[in-house]
């Protein structure tokens, strides 16, 4: 992957990881780099292409991200999306202003000329707009290639220089032929051979670790989600019995998540694997009583989870490295990668204390998305059931408590997810539907439950579809499994009286409540 690749620079659009995790799809590594990054690191990475994102100013405001002429002047073929494309052209000499009329949303574009982008694009295509800018003059040397109704320049182009700019968003889903456009650059244009693949990774990644940890002890983090999951195995295969593996039951799990857990990676499991379970529940409730604020309790959970590790390091011996199931998307939404604001902060990366017991960390899925974490795990020969397990973050039930964390809400929202899981399961919906559980909202209202008056929580049900979990959108759950959910929880669920339906898309919303 460090001779094949591609980089994304960002200058803090939404949508950075998306368009990395398009190049992916096209079997080109990608990374995302700040506009800030300087010109001599990225000529130090030797990338086949660059590709500019969109971002929420006027290139031509005071203080604007922008970035240096001599980017466009390596020799590096460059993509400018939205933002990049107004940019490449104000850089470049030519002239950007505010748009008589905003475009948002889908949008009708005629491919005008020739070009290695659109080769095999209908002349009418469908794309997705977002802009109050607009190219009003293209640069030297650059010609048109696609306009629409209200935008004389949705695209234009100097291919003697492998200069591209594009004024909608190729890596949106809505954009109907934007694979496509961005399979042509990185394919055709940067001459990628597309060989980033999964197989290739999972055995570098096994070499590289087996080489890295020499004769050390490894001690990994293991928490039974498909992240955790793989990470371990991938260590298993590498260490063999240099590996321990420490599984810490904050109280925080699903419903009989522990056990489960036990059952599979515990020395009755199928895995090669040292296995230390650490049952820790009081000690986590403990700290996070009277805590309400999110990144506060990401911060508290992510740090307790070291302090145990470094418990059981001490009691197992020496111990050089620590494994995380960190992946890509923890890493950027942290704000470790790229330009965008931080999302929120992770365990495995933003919440780690100042001083670690440990030689060094090791996450040997950083790198990846979710979806190549799973495609990572079946290269392994982990069973699909456990690959393809529900998304469970590491700060666990404690960010889909809203408020403070007490044992009593934890039993609510186990007994009430547990119910969710079931009855989708039972309706066919569990491999069709991204990602779904339900959450304990910090709400409490009146109702009424035989004849009597109740004052109880409300829970939150959440489902969203998604290929890439960088963006969602709200499942449609037919109205009578919904029905049957809340008639259960309610009936089921000691201390609920009220099931509510999450219609939220990402963005705007996090697919976690916290």
């Amino acid at each position: 992957m460090e001779q094949e690749k591609v980089l994304v620079i960002d200058f803090g659009g939404q949508y950075n990881q998306l368009v990395a995790r398009r190049v992916r799809e096209c079997n080109v590594y990608c990374e995302i780099y700040s506009y800030k990054t300087d010109l001599e690191q990225i000529r130090a990475m030797n990338p086949r292409g660059i590709i500019l994102t969109g971002g929420p100013d006027s290139c031509y405001a005071e203080g604007a991200a922008t970035c240096e002429r001599e980017l466009f002047e390596m020799g590096i073929p460059v993509l400018g999306l939205c933002y990049g494309a107004q940019l490449m052209t104000l850089v470049l000499g030519g002239s950007v202003e505010r748009a008589p009329v905003r475009e948002y949303g889908k949008t009708e574009v005629t491919v005008d000329n020739t070009s290695v982008l659109f080769s095999d694009v209908q002349r009418q295509t469908v794309c997705w707009m977002s802009h109050f800018d607009y190219i009003s003059q293209i640069a030297p040397g650059f010609r048109v290639t696609a306009h629409t109704a209200d935008c004389p320049v949705a695209a234009a182009e100097d291919e003697e220089k492998n200069l591209y700019a594009i004024q909608f968003h190729p890596e949106v889903l809505h954009t109907q032929e934007g694979t496509k456009m961005l399979h042509h650059f990185v394919r055709t244009v940067c001459g990628c051979s597309g060989s980033w693949r999964m197989d290739s990774f999972v055995k570098d990644s096994i070499g590289a670790i087996r080489e890295r940890v020499g004769g050390g002890k490894v001690l990994c983090a293991l928490s039974g989600g498909v992240d955790s999951s793989v990470a371990a195995v991938m260590l298993a295969r590498a260490v063999g019995s240099q590996l321990t593996c420490v599984f810490v039951d904050h109280g925080l799990l699903r419903k009989n998540e522990g056990d489960e857990v036990e059952e599979v990676f515990g020395e009755n499991g199928p895995y090669q694997l040292n296995f230390i379970r650490v049952n820790a529940q009081e000690r986590f409730y403990k700290k996070l009583a009277g805590i309400t604020e999110p990144e506060q309790k990401r911060k508290i959970i992510g740090e307790e989870f070291i302090r145990v590790f470094e418990e059981e390091a001490k009691k197992i011996g020496a111990v050089d490295y620590l494994v995380q199931g960190t992946i890509y998307p923890d890493v950027v939404e942290s704000g470790l990668g790229g330009e965008s604001a931080v999302i929120k902060s992770h365990h495995n990366v933003g919440g780690l204390p100042d001083c670690v017991d440990f030689k060094e960390i090791i996450e040997p899925l950083r790198s990846l998305f979710k979806d190549e974490v799973r495609k990572a795990g079946l290269e392994l020969g982990i069973p699909a059931y456990l690959v393809y397990r529900q998304p469970f973050p590491g700060p666990g039930l404690g960010i889909r408590i809203i408020g403070e964390v007490t044992g009593e809400k934890v039993r609510i929202v186990q007994d009430a997810d547990a119910i969710y899981r079931e009855e989708i399961a039972r309706a066919g919906l569990d491999r069709t539907i991204g990602q779904y559980f339900a959450a304990l909202t910090n709400m409490r209202s009146v109702g009424v439950m035989g004849d009597e008056r109740t004052y109880d929580y409300a829970v939150a049900l959440r489902a969203v579809n998604t290929v890439d979990f960088m963006t969602a959108e709200s499942a449609e759950i037919p109205w009578q499994v919904l029905q049957t959910v809340m008639s259960r929880i309610i009936n089921e669920v000691h201390g609920v009286n009220r099931v509510f339906y999450d219609l939220t898309s990402k963005p705007p919303g996090t697919i976690e409540f916290e």
